[in-house]
């Protein structure tokens, strides 16, 4: 039985599946956070030779002037790398590895490419939030909204050369300027929908204490303390738990749990592939 084999079974023979993604799975996807790539270069590259901005994550951080400069670079970004008119292969993958059984998908990815390829919104958690979502900055309330109209109008506009600030989003409550619900540009752990997803986290885990649940890792980083550290001290003191990672050019297992461990070092589109050809 090869490594890919190995994993179908253990998947099929689980009684829950709990995924994780990170960084590594947005990069599979072509969507690369720390990267000064091609797609930056075109399609940022005004932000670049203004304010010399090198890649997706800086934009994000960065003190812009104004509502409108901030809203136009999220609005490009959000435009061409969340909003899919089709899921990926590799999300499709996914998908069709895990639809049967009873799942629960953490990531801390923002890209909102889960639900779109079909996974259910209620088992999916944002820890980090999400680029298609927006919330008061005042912080008025908890209520998050839909950055996607939003974002459509903005483009339409820049498309058009025309003045942004008429489309720029405010909170319907308190008429305060909205920001994007994702990272550092929010308090996200202090809304309500973050603590009940949190709660379905906790549910899920302990639900399956005593069974057979695989942790599948995707992309995500050894010092990752969000995903990672939680998911190998779960696999721990589960004695039926197994953990699987694919993590291309970085794979690590501590020596507690290599016994049921499965380490994947190759790109994440090709292992799914590779694993769902399994019969």
């Amino acid at each position: 039985m090869n490594v890919y084999q190995e994993i179908r079974k253990i998947v099929n023979e689980a009684d829950g599946v709990l995924i994780g993604a990170s960084n590594g799975l947005s990069i599979a996807e072509g969507y690369n956070l720390f990267a000064d790539d091609s797609w930056f270069q075109e399609n940022m590259g005004d932000f670049r030779s203004r304010y010399g901005i090198r890649c997706i994550i800086q934009g994000m951080v960065f003190p812009y002037h104004s509502q409108e400069e901030k809203w136009l670079y999220y609005s490009r970004i959000i435009k061409e790398k969340c909003i899919q008119n089709e899921p990926s292969q590799i999300m499709k993958n996914m998908y069709e590895l895990v639809k049967e059984k009873d799942y629960f998908v953490v990531t801390t990815n923002g890209e909102d490419h889960f639900i779109p390829a079909g996974f259910l919104s209620e088992r999916v958690f944002e820890m980090e939030g999400k680029l298609t979502e927006m919330r008061c900055s005042n912080g008025c309330c908890d209520d998050v909204y839909s950055s996607k109209e939003t974002v459509f109008r903005i483009a339409e506009a820049e498309k058009k050369g025309e003045g942004l600030n008429k489309f720029l989003p405010k909170c319907p409550k308190c008429g305060g300027n909205m920001e994007v619900n994702y990272g550092e540009s929010s308090s996200f752990v202090d809304q309500r929908s973050w603590q009940e997803k949190a709660a379905c986290y906790r549910e899920f885990v302990n639900r399956f204490r005593g069974k057979r649940l695989v942790a599948l890792e995707f992309g995500v980083g050894r010092r990752n303390q969000m995903i990672k550290k939680p998911f190998m001290q779960l696999v721990s003191v589960e004695s039926l738990a197994k953990y699987i990672t694919f993590n291309k050019g970085e794979i690590y297992i501590p020596q507690e749990i290599q016994n049921k461990s499965i380490g994947v070092d190759e790109d994440i589109a090709i292992a799914l592939d590779k694993i769902l050809k399994v019969r």
